[in-house]
């Protein structure tokens, strides 16, 4: 009897693809990812519509309104200086004339952003790109002409982009949004600002410092509600106080044009005339064109994407991060992002998270940044804490420097007296925060306000407040 052959075993084909990972967008989500990734030895391409790196972040939001923000603040400071009073004329800058300055930052932005890509071996498609399938990219390149690529795992860090209601023309030179300001040429003497979250806020805060009558309108009820209400209400205050006309709790009705104005009608019956109009009312994802359901993926009706704690979406090997997934849509975030989803793709088990307490930093005129707990927040979870104040005005360093304007207040445990939360409203508040912030995530006990008395500052410093703040706090404690 003849023994049977026995059958062949089938061989798995293993699908080959021409990246480990390729990354869609290049601002800050996606860096993170990219950067991250080719430290670990993968092939990662990153695809942007653009010929220059940096995403929104670099060309059109953080960087450049912090940049025109900058330049205004000197100018302002440079204004009201004693030192400078009565021998020189008051300056006067033009929105274009600061823009220049914002240009140059972009261009050295861009030249240490490339190097970072290059460095790392991170290759650089240029052209959109759109989902054939999960694991497969159409790359429309600036010629016209088509590519296809392949990755094991894609991330989407597409960023977002303003919101523009159909019935707003804004192709009528005179109306803006928070990308196409940055375009504007003419000198206007006034505008209207329509939202007043934090991009309205900041450049509210520019345009009233270069001497242009402003309205902002706010669809709220009070500034910035997400901030500590003393923080808000300073804001308020002092934009007040520059000359800002703010208008809480109001809707555009519609907008009228003419060749070199803009007339607004508001819900409530009133009607307003300016030079020209910045809408800063809402944004969305940019998802729009990447042709989702080609993967099997499904934006909401804000462009975003949702995705689990290791920023993993629906489909198990496609990934996003940044503003295209909505809160906390911070610069910051969204690189730390990218690293803890580089993190995952590479070990699934990885249990890196964000940091709980995120700083925020606005960048208005004074500027506001936060950590932790609000006092509205800490009494209605009824936290026994109590409250440390410094006023600048009080401080040596704040008096040399003539930055007079602001406070530093930090909430802290009656008890434990661990700190809950720091709110600093004033010139360079985004570096102070740090302090307080590093102080926060010391752990087995280490965060304490009885830190800040315990320690040693330089003198005479910003950072000192802290101490200020602190005896003040624990002189309230019995």
């Amino acid at each position: 009897m003849t023994k049977k052959p026995t059958p062949e075993k089938k061989k798995t084909k293993q699908t080959q693809f021409e990246y480990d990972a390729i990354i869609i967008g290049t601002g800050p989500g996606g860096e993170g990812t990219a950067m991250e990734l080719s430290k670990k030895d993968k092939k990662v391409a990153i695809v942007e519509r653009y010929k220059d790196v940096g995403g929104g972040c670099t060309h059109w939001g953080t960087i450049p309104s912090k940049a025109l923000r900058q330049s205004v603040s000197r100018l302002i400071e440079y204004n009201s200086n004693p030192l400078f009073r009565g021998h020189e004329k008051a300056k006067h800058l033009t929105f274009p004339d600061i823009l220049q300055h914002a240009a140059a930052v972009i261009r050295k932005q861009v030249q240490l952003r490339s190097g970072f890509y290059d460095r790392n071996r991170v290759e650089h498609l240029v052209g959109e790109a759109s989902f054939i399938d999960k694991n497969t990219l159409k790359i429309v390149k600036p010629d016209s002409s088509v590519e296809k690529v392949t990755a094991k795992k894609i991330v989407i860090a597409t960023g977002s982009r303003p919101y523009r209601p159909d019935d707003i023309n804004f192709n009528h030179p005179r109306i803006y949004d928070s990308d196409t300001i940055l375009s504007l040429t003419h000198d206007p003497r006034s505008i209207i600002i329509y939202g007043a979250g934090v991009v309205g806020s900041e450049y509210a805060s520019i345009f009233r410092g270069l001497g242009v009558k402003v309205d902002l309108i706010n669809t709220r009820e009070r500034l910035l509600s997400f901030l500590d209400d003393e923080m808000s209400d300073s804001l308020s205050y002092h934009l007040w106080n520059n000359g800002v006309v703010i208008r809480h709790s109001e809707q555009i009705a519609r907008v009228e044009t003419t060749d070199d104005s803009v007339v607004v009608y508001l819900e409530s019956g009133k009607k307003m005339k300016a030079d020209c109009l910045l809408w800063a009312n809402g944004r969305t994802g940019n998802t729009a064109d990447l042709h989702l359901e080609n993967a099997d993926l499904k934006a909401d009706g804000r462009g975003q994407l949702k995705v689990n704690d290791q920023y993993q979406t629906q489909v198990p090997n496609i990934y996003a991060v940044g503003d295209v997934i909505g809160y906390p849509s911070l610069a910051s975030a969204a690189y730390d992002q990218g690293r803890l989803a580089a993190s995952a793709m590479i070990d699934k088990q990885s249990t890196a998270r964000l940091i709980a307490d995120i700083p925020t930093g606005i960048y208005t005129i004074p500027e506001i940044s936060s950590v932790g707990k609000t006092e509205q927040e800490l009494t209605e979870a009824k936290v026994p804490y109590e409250v440390g104040r410094a006023q600048f005005k009080h401080l040596a360093r704040a008096q040399i420097s003539n930055s007079l304007v602001g406070s530093l207040k930090i909430l802290f445990h009656r008890e434990t007296k661990e700190i809950l939360g720091i709110h600093c409203f004033g010139e360079n508040a985004a570096e102070i925060i740090h302090i307080g912030q590093a102080i926060m995530q010391q752990k087995n006990g280490g965060n304490t306000i009885e830190y800040f008395i315990e320690t040693t500052f330089n003198y005479p410093t910003m950072a000192e407040a802290f101490r200020v703040a602190a005896l003040n706090g624990l002189n309230r404690l019995f």
